[in-house]
């Protein structure tokens, strides 16, 4: 008999994935920690591998769960795409998305590329800005959609969701080095002032080796081993630990990403279909 692999389940794994953590993700999908750890052995049951590395600390992805990711987030890609596009009339027109730099090295870019080849008539735009830069942008019509820190957006947010910022630094990274070096982003970065006051509450001291306006340039240098920085999980790329790194440091609040809307964008069937794409992958 066939089998398939249910969405559920690897929308499960992902997230246990990308917060190192199976109580994490619980939290973040809404859901008790045992339904959860049923859902990861049912899903390791179908594929015949453990996916997973169980420890104290947390969890960690092993050689099969590490293949498996780029098939997950491209499974439920498409599911998202499917729900959004169809059965919807023949959509036209254009979506502006602004969204932090930390969502452009997911799934999202490839998601709109498939969707724009589902839609010819359509022209979505992804536009990478600062929390504090979106809603100048909403006003303007500049962008029609933004995901972005809620805190800076002037009314709720349509949906919001709780996402951790972890420390993370090159694997084998010795995080006992004092001052600890911190590779950032340049200002105006909303999150430094968080970094600091986390460091100094702890009486750690710090000092800054790089800055960057670039999420791939960050990347880069903290791969080289240069210093630590913090992250959002779905910016964490290969060759990068969030988890040791995360334990050896203090911890640091969450970071509550929403969406918001332009009003004059009410009524558009384009708009419409993207924020349900956008809810579904994020």
């Amino acid at each position: 008999m066939a089998l398939d692999l249910d969405t559920g389940l690897l929308r499960a794994f992902l997230v246990c994935a990308r917060l190192g953590s199976i109580g994490r993700a619980a939290l973040s999908l809404g859901r008790t920690q045992p339904a959860l750890s049923q859902q990861l052995r049912r899903l390791e049951d179908l594929v015949g591998e453990t996916l997973l590395f169980r420890a104290a600390k947390g969890v960690s992805l092993t050689a099969a769960g590490t293949a498996l990711v780029p098939y997950a987030e491209r499974i439920l890609a498409l599911s998202g795409e499917a729900l959004a596009g169809v059965p919807r009339s023949r959509l036209s027109g254009k979506c502006s998305v602004g969204m932090l730099e930390d969502f452009t090295g997911t799934v999202l870019p490839a998601a709109f590329a498939d969707f724009c080849r589902m839609h010819t008539d359509i022209t979505l735009e992804l536009v990478s800005l600062q929390s504090v830069e979106t809603q100048a942008a909403l006003d303007s019509g500049r962008i029609q959609l933004a995901l972005c820190e809620a805190t800076y957006l002037r009314s709720a947010p349509r949906w919001h969701k709780r996402v951790p910022m972890l420390w993370v630094a090159a694997e084998d990274f010795d995080t006992s080095i004092d001052p600890l070096p911190l590779v950032l982003f340049s200002e105006p970065c909303q999150w430094q002032h968080r970094i600091i006051s986390a460091l100094t509450r702890v009486g750690r001291a710090y000092r800054i080796v790089f800055e960057t306006g670039s999420l791939t340039a960050l990347q880069a240098a903290v791969r080289a081993g240069l210093g630590v920085t913090t992250m959002l999980p779905m910016a964490i790329a290969p060759g990068l630990d969030s988890q040791t790194t995360s334990a050896s440091l203090p911890e640091l609040a969450d970071v509550d990403i929403g969406l918001a809307r332009q009003p004059e964008s009410e009524g558009s069937a384009l708009t419409d279909a993207v924020e349900e794409m956008l809810k579904l992958l994020v």
